[in-house]
């Protein structure tokens, strides 16, 4: 019998990488696609694998992409690709809809002519951005609190045309919706990484961080092995799903920026700043008869996260292992020996 052969998009990203790494300890064959727009190598980290023999540098709308599946058999995908930076998405709405929505149709139908078991699709929290039901559940985004900002939108849609999939050909496909995801191999070199890396990064050439916010909006975060083990235990699902992949537990900046202060023994203050000047470094938002709104960006920023994660532990009898303070801790000691060139 042949084996089982899975295929990760997006796999030269942070959680691509480490799902990779994962899948291959578990002794899966691979094959990897990211078109290196996000990715980069270094998150690939198989010490004993020629990459060139399972790497695939191209973008899932190719169609070298489309190749892969005349030429092999996979059981299942893993799309993790995907524009996901907020501002990115906002400043070039047709490529990120373009990426993140078409990108899923087409790996979809891919998956549908080619008799692919299981889809399991990389999905967001950020789509809640006006839901105000804590911890919320998966049901509890409709009509009257859809999303505004194009990232969560493309996200939404993609979601939509999955279950289509399902209704109308019986496919297999479950949407992920990831809480904000953290833990060792996290970017914190990128000129916008996200919260966790780069206030560990500021605070290891000891200098002063700069937030966007007062410090008191709380967030859900889920620490990647815990979020690797749900997204593998996903692909077993049968049907449409959506599942929330949260720890149900918020913390504020000021608390996590607390918590690593004392790991890394550092006494330095950060500054807050006004939330909206965030965006100012994105000044095309601001151009033309038709602005975007500050309100909508100050939104953005300050808004609380809590998701319920009820139904991930019903369905596959998941629920996260690592607290926050155990995942910060593992996340600076990797991110210190990257930062000092120890690895």
């Amino acid at each position: 019998m042949d084996r089982e052969i899975i295929l990760i998009t997006g796999a030269a990203g942070f959680i691509g990488g480490q799902l990779a790494y994962k899948l291959y300890k578990l002794g899966y064959d691979l094959i990897l696609v990211d078109n290196m727009s996000y990715g980069h190598e270094d998150n690939l980290i198989f010490d004993d694998v020629d990459l060139n023999e399972i790497l695939y540098v191209m973008d899932i709308r190719s169609k070298e992409f489309e190749q892969l599946f005349e030429d092999n058999r996979i059981e299942c995908v893993f799309n993790i690709a995907g524009i996901a930076p907020l501002p990115d998405c906002q400043c070039n709405p047709a490529e990120a809809v373009d990426v993140n929505v078409n990108g899923l149709v087409k790996v979809l139908e891919l998956c549908r002519r080619h008799n692919v078991y299981s889809v399991v699709q990389a999905s967001t929290n950020a789509m809640y951005e006006n839901v105000v039901d804590f911890p919320t559940k998966e049901d509890d985004i409709n009509e009257y609190n859809l999303p505004t900002l194009i990232y969560p939108n493309t996200k939404y849609c993609a979601e939509r045309f999955a279950q289509s999939f399902c209704d109308t050909y019986g496919m297999n496909v479950t949407c992920i919706r990831f809480a904000n995801v953290y833990g060792p191999h996290i970017d914190c070199l990128r000129k916008q990484p996200p919260f966790v890396g780069y206030m560990i990064r500021e605070l290891y050439y000891d200098r002063t961080p700069n937030f966007f916010s007062d410090g008191k909006q709380a967030r859900d975060y889920i620490y990647i092995d815990d979020l690797l083990e749900l997204v593998y235990r996903a692909r077993t699902l049968s049907g449409f799903n959506v599942i929330n992949c949260s720890s149900n537990t918020s913390y504020s900046v000021r608390e996590l920026y607390d918590i690593a202060k004392n790991i890394m023994n550092t006494n330095i203050d950060a500054v807050y700043n006004d939330s909206s000047k965030y965006w100012d470094k994105y000044p095309e938002l601001y151009e033309g008869e038709y602005k975007i709104s500050r309100n909508i960006l100050d939104h953005e920023v300050n808004k609380y996260s809590q998701c319920d994660n009820t139904r991930a532990n019903e369905l596959l009898n998941w629920t996260p292992e690592v607290d926050i303070n155990e995942g910060l801790k593992r996340t600076i000691e990797y991110t210190v020996k990257k930062l000092s060139g120890d690895i």
